[in-house]
């Protein structure tokens, strides 16, 4: 299904999609990518700080009860003193609990200031996405990009707030552990200390292949995605081509690659965690060594060893969680870069915003113009318009036609303002649309699309959704002048039904007439009918011309159609080919040239039985009469 029908062109060739653009892993990507988001806490970085602070807090009091725990060893254990151990061991809750609280606030915060984050940027990014062209939609699988707004926005999250939080923390720790241990004894910090640069030689041999393997899992994650949204979309394609075996070896294969990705990524960080605690583990049979050693000699006491031995115990971890997050960092790097792929992806349009002075009036009156407009898709060199010019006013109906490719959808598009014309300008009310706010200009034109397009939502909220300021009366009112009233009150839930884009509880006219509804609450001056009838049997598509006529009245109407039963009674026929204006006029003039659209009127269906005479080439085609 394609996201804004027909104005994609279908015979584009898609470029290079940002899937298929390679990832930069160098290590100054990692500073980059932080570089890029970190200006997304602002707001937060109070907290952050907060956050820091409470994790120094955390630190000092663990640092405490390890000394105190020294402090029991030596003067309670050691002597079995009943009265010595009372105090330290009053101290020792009372800091334990202190701890636990700021532990628990520290916690709790960090993970309320990350959601906060992650809720920011997946807006930023959704926001943009919702600004780009459909051309960019044409060459990006929707599942990956679903994709990049889940997954990939997490990986962001763990580099950039979750990655300074847990830096700090393992600072802190690393730190006043460090101090406590070399206050208790610096002959046996030096050795440990000796020891910490192995931690970092294995963390510098982990990162390279960690960060390949999360690369190719983030790719093959999108790839899952993508291939389910697809197979969903498309099911009744696949249950009627019997295809089911192979969409399941499509995903299959996909699934194959994430497998891979997996275990290696798995395995890796198995083995990197299993080096670290036999590394530890010699550390800690040197401390023993080197303290029994200490003890013989009374340079040390047994509680300042065992508190020695828990501080250096306590030091690894953070040491380790250091070098897990220069892992994180390089991983997250993966989906950062995919990200800053959409994000670094430009508009073709831009809202002039304030640069421009807003129209006087909040309606626009509806004429459109087109003067001399050439344009060509992003990425595809051949011109679609050539030196196009016409002019609709309010009232009047123009229906657009032509062969295949002729450029008739790149029209409404150019209207709208998804794209600029190459050369030319298209105005409405005789200014040009790229002076315009957007939300004005899209604010006056409605569009009906090829593809009738539906929220996820009631029925009621279908219709209201082209408008902020609708009310039930008004939507009823609309539903009745769609000829949708009767068939929406004879369903259970009435205008509550739920319903969504491929539903089977409505038919496609029925659809086409919510969607009629729906343009009749919004009331904007000018209409564009993009293939208003394709899909619909003759009964369905006689059956929504009512509600179109009603909903076109008085309004500018363009009609762009490749069904000529709805141009008998249009006030005026453009025939576009290869871009070009190359024919105008009404239905019987355009007959009377025998030029491209007699040729394209002959060419229906109904008339190749030979049986067409002078008389019938003159009349209305049959069937459907607009007005």
């Amino acid at each position: 299904m394609r996201l804004l029908g027909p104005l994609a062109r279908p015979d584009e060739p898609p470029p290079e999609s940002v899937t298929d653009v390679p990832i930069r892993t160098d290590p100054i990507s990692v500073v980059r990518s932080f570089r890029r988001f970190w200006p997304l806490t602002y707001g937060d970085r109070r907290w952050l700080l907060l956050i820091c602070v409470l994790a120094s807090l955390t630190a000092v009091a663990e640092t405490i009860t390890i000394l105190l725990f020294a402090e029991l060893t030596d003067n309670a254990l050691q002597q079995g003193s009943v009265s010595a151990f009372w105090k330290p061991a009053g101290q020792w809750l009372t800091v334990a609990v202190i701890g636990a609280i700021v532990g628990y606030l520290c916690s709790s915060l960090a993970v309320w200031t990350a959601e906060r984050f992650v809720m920011r940027l997946r807006a930023r990014v959704f926001g943009h996405l919702q600004t780009l062209p459909p051309h960019f939609y044409q060459r990006n699988r929707r599942g990956d990009l679903v994709e990049r707004l889940t997954g990939d926005v997490e990986a962001i999250e763990a580099l950039v707030v979750s990655g300074i939080v847990g830096a700090a923390t393992a600072l802190f720790n690393t730190f006043f552990y460090a101090a406590a241990a070399a206050w208790l004894s610096w002959k046996l910090a030096l050795a440990t200390f000796a020891m910490v640069p192995l931690f970092y030689l294995v963390t510098r041999v982990f990162t390279g292949p960690l960060r390949a393997v999360s690369r190719r899992g983030r790719a093959a994650d999108g790839a899952i995605t993508a291939v389910v949204e697809e197979t969903l979309v498309n099911v009744v394609m696949t249950q009627a081509y019997n295809r089911q075996h192979d969409e399941e070896e499509r995903l299959l294969g996909k699934a194959r690659a994430r497998f891979k990705a997996a275990v290696r990524g798995t395995r890796l960080a198995e083995l990197y965690e299993q080096l670290v605690e036999v590394l530890e583990t010699v550390c800690v049979l040197v401390i023993i060594g080197l303290g029994a050693w200490q003890i013989s000699t009374g340079g040390i006491t047994l509680g300042q060893l065992l508190a020695f031995a828990a501080f250096i115990g306590s030091l690894y971890p953070p040491i380790r969680s250091l070098g897990q997050l220069g892992l994180t960092a390089t991983a997250a790097t993966a989906g950062a870069e995919r990200l800053l792929e959409i994000l670094d992806t430009e508009p073709t349009v831009t809202d002039p915003g304030a640069s421009v002075a807003a129209p006087a009036r909040r309606r626009a009156v509806g004429e459109v113009e087109a003067r001399e407009v050439d344009f060509h898709y992003p990425g595809n060199p051949e011109p679609v318009l050539r030196g196009l010019s016409f002019t609709a006013v309010p009232g009047e109906l123009l229906v657009i036609t032509g062969p295949s490719g002729a450029g008739k959808s790149t029209l409404a598009a150019l209207l709208l303002r998804f794209y600029d014309p190459d050369c030319g300008s298209i105005r409405l009310d005789g200014t040009s649309v790229n002076q315009l706010p957007l939300t004005y200009l899209r604010r006056n034109i409605t569009l009906l699309p090829q593809d009738t397009l539906v929220l996820h939502d009631t029925i009621e909220q279908n219709i209201a959704c082209g408008r902020t300021d609708t009310t039930f009366r008004d939507i009823e009112e609309a539903a009745r002048a769609a000829d949708a009233h009767d068939f929406i009150r004879a369903l259970p839930d009435g205008y509550d039904t739920v319903v969504s884009p491929g539903t089977s509880r409505l038919s496609g006219g029925q659809l086409q007439r919510i969607a009629i509804a729906r343009a009749m609450v919004r009331d904007a001056p000018v209409l564009l009918l993009d293939e208003p009838t394709t899909g619909l049997d003759a009964l369905a598509a006689q059956r929504i011309l009512g509600p179109l006529r009603r909903l076109a009245e008085g309004r500018t109407t363009i009609v762009i159609t490749h069904d000529l039963a709805l141009a008998a009674d249009a006030d005026r026929i453009l025939v576009l080919d290869e871009g070009r204006l190359v024919e105008s006029g009404t239905h019987t003039q355009l007959l009377d040239r025998s030029g491209l659209y007699a040729t394209l009127f002959d060419a229906k269906p109904s008339r190749r039985n030979g049986t067409v005479n002078a008389h019938a080439k003159h009349a209305r085609p049959s069937g459907i009469h607009w007005r």
